[in-house]
């Protein structure tokens, strides 16, 4: 007996030294098993050496978005949860043993039959090797094991959906970056060109063609295109810290370096409307994960049914009987026990629970159907707007082509005017400020045509 308890204690101050708190700051390994074991990407990257091209920052955002990461540990779980739901349909085998202290002496086994000789006592230790199979659940088993593959086919689903929204949110910023390159480019050749005017105007006055306000109203010019190329950096600046946070980069955003030039319209070969939004029905990711989450809650209300029907198990058992205390009576201190059968259990009445949750699930489902139509409604508006945008920025592209060649000219003509003696100095700036205007609105329409192309692909369901 004393040994018993001995064995009992240390069991039970081993149990909960192994038992230990997770820590949730610290990366834990998650074990693998079976060849659909995912290993997912680490979060934490440093600065590649070199330029960065699109494809490359592509490459580098699927690898270290922590977002990602996060998505693809949810799949791991879901199929996890898959495994789980499917071995519940599997024999259980398990090995119990028990230690049992009676007031009074027992039996340590059953009469076989009249006259077998008995073994009594208090305290009787007892170990089974025990056998259970369902046989007969109303399906619930099977409709389990139904929702959790579908399941984990939407977690498969949502994280391919963010996968491609990561790509196209770093190709946007990676456009909108190249734009802005090219944007303060202009504005440094309008902050050389003025200060050329201005050592142009001084001369001019030097020799008496021109008056000091001249060059007042080109240096109150000068400065406003100064103070523009500090916001347009600040602008480009945040930008860069915006792509790094996509890439998963933590430093030295500053030292970022792109490499890419924008895509000119009329390259690339546009879809009907029509033709579009049938490839999203068929590719897009989230549609197909709202799909599938519908029917995977179609089969929770058949698990939830389940619940009104009786459960059939095959149950069997071997094991033995000890005497570990004082014993009386003839016999063997110790005999083996077997048994193997049927066990039935029908649901008499659980006060309600099975139709509140058969209510439950149906409830759900039918507000999943609803989320699947207002993500139809959702995918046509991206779709359709994907497209609007597209051909609105070929259209102002071609519209600001045409703009930077009558500003240049209109630039060229004023300045000479001016020169002579002609022409006023407000016209040479106004017409400076149109061809920077063009010339920065002309690449951003640029990066805007990239970013409508990547947002048809995103719309229609593809990287």
């Amino acid at each position: 007996m004393r040994s018993i308890v001995i064995v009992l204690i240390c069991l039970s101050v081993c149990g909960c030294a192994i038992m230990g708190s997770a820590d949730p700051y610290v990366s834990a390994t998650v074990p693998s098993h079976g060849a659909c074991a995912r290993t997912p990407a680490a979060s934490r990257a440093t600065l590649p050496e070199g330029t960065i091209t699109l494809q490359r920052a592509i490459e580098i955002g699927l690898a270290n978005n922590p977002e990602i990461a996060a998505l693809e540990w949810d799949a791991t779980a879901a199929e996890a949860r898959q495994e789980q739901a499917f071995a519940e349909r599997l024999p259980k085998l398990s090995l119990v043993g028990e230690y049992t202290h009676h007031l009074d002496e027992q039996r340590l086994l059953p009469v076989g039959q009249p006259g077998d000789p008995a073994i009594l006592s208090r305290e009787i230790f007892s170990g089974d090797v025990i056998l259970s199979l369902p046989l007969f659940t109303g399906g619930r088993l099977i409709n389990q094991v139904k929702a959790a593959d579908m399941l984990q086919q939407a977690a498969s689903h949502r994280l391919f959906r963010s996968r491609e929204e990561l790509v196209f949110n770093i190709s946007s910023v990676f456009f909108s970056i190249l734009a802005q390159r090219y944007v303060i480019e202009s504005l440094e050749f309008s902050v050389r060109t003025l200060d050329e005017h201005v050592d142009r105007i001084d001369a001019l006055i030097a020799a008496d063609k021109a008056v000091k306000v001249d060059r007042m109203r080109t240096e109150v010019r000068l400065a406003d295109v100064r103070q523009q190329l500090v916001r347009e950096k600040n602008l480009m600046a945040i930008q860069r810290r915006v792509l790094a946070n996509l890439l998963g980069l933590e430093d030295h955003t500053d030292k970022i370096s792109l490499q890419g030039e924008l895509e000119l319209p009329g390259k690339t070969t546009v879809p009907e409307f029509h033709a579009a939004l049938a490839k999203a029905w068929s590719e897009r990711d989230d549609y197909l994960a709202a799909k599938t989450a519908l029917e995977a809650q179609a089969r929770n209300v058949d698990v939830a049914r389940a619940g009104h029907w009786p459960t059939v198990f095959l149950q069997g058992s071997y094991g033995g009987r000890w005497g570990v205390g004082p014993t009386s009576g003839t016999g063997d201190e110790f005999g083996d026990l077997g048994r193997i059968g049927l066990a039935m259990q029908v649901p008499l009445f659980e006060g309600g629970q099975v139709n509140a949750r058969v209510r439950e699930q149906h409830a759900a489902l039918v507000a999943a159907e609803e989320r699947l139509r207002t993500l139809e409604f959702q995918v046509r508006l991206e779709v359709e707007t994907a497209l609007y945008n597209l051909r609105s920025s070929e259209q102002r592209w071609e519209v600001m082509t045409k703009s930077i060649v009558q500003a240049k000219e209109s630039l060229r003509i004023e300045q000479q005017k001016y020169n002579l003696g002609k022409g006023a100095i407000v016209d040479v700036l106004d017409a400076q400020a149109a061809l920077l205007e063009s010339e920065t609105t002309y690449y951003r329409v640029l990066a805007e045509y990239d970013t409508a192309l990547a947002q048809l692909r995103l719309a229609m369901g593809g990287e």
